[in-house]
């Protein structure tokens, strides 16, 4: 099964697919890790464009068919990213979750943009101004969301769960 999590900087997702990739035993694929080495080698500089998604593209498909369940994170911003993932599912023959993280409490969500830590040598995280001017089209297709304000780790991923069951997964 291929397992979408997107979310805007901040709401909580990497904390999210990390939970659960430990809960069900999948692979975590996180496109930020992905990008920061493709910077880190030298080859190319912020803003990469498309090139952290199409690894993370080929990196899923690769582990969807050796039979694995991937989690995918990543801002996810776009149709067309969001498209691109649903194709690699297809291409795999898997079946295919979106999860949607979201912060509804504006105040909590910018105090943890604005006090994160950065797990991810070399990484600049965006600050607040920059996650509010974030280009994030709204999801035109059935997906889960968690909103993650006021709430533990925990128990978003209990909500997660919850929602991945209702899905039959």
């Amino acid at each position: 099964m291929l397992i979408v999590i997107g979310g805007l900087p901040g709401t909580g997702k990497t904390t999210l697919a990390r939970l659960l990739a430990s809960r069900i035993g999948a692979v975590h694929l996180r496109i930020d890790t992905i990008e920061q080495a493709v910077v880190h080698s030298g080859l190319a500089r912020r803003p990469l464009g498309p090139v952290g998604y199409a690894v993370g593209y080929a990196l899923a498909g690769d582990h969807l068919r050796q039979g694995l369940t991937v989690i995918a994170e990543s801002v996810n911003p776009l149709d067309v990213t969001r498209d691109s993932w649903r194709n690699v599912a297809t291409g795999a023959a898997v079946p295919l979750v979106e999860v949607e993280v979201i912060c509804s409490d504006r105040d909590e969500h910018r105090h943890r943009v604005t006090s994160r830590s950065v797990d991810i040598p070399g990484l600049t995280p965006p600050d607040w101004q920059q996650v509010l001017d974030h280009d994030y089209e709204s999801w035109n297709r059935d997906h889960i969301v968690v909103d993650t304000a006021g709430e533990r780790p925990q128990e978003s991923l209990a909500s997660l769960l919850r929602h991945l069951t209702a899905y039959g997964q």
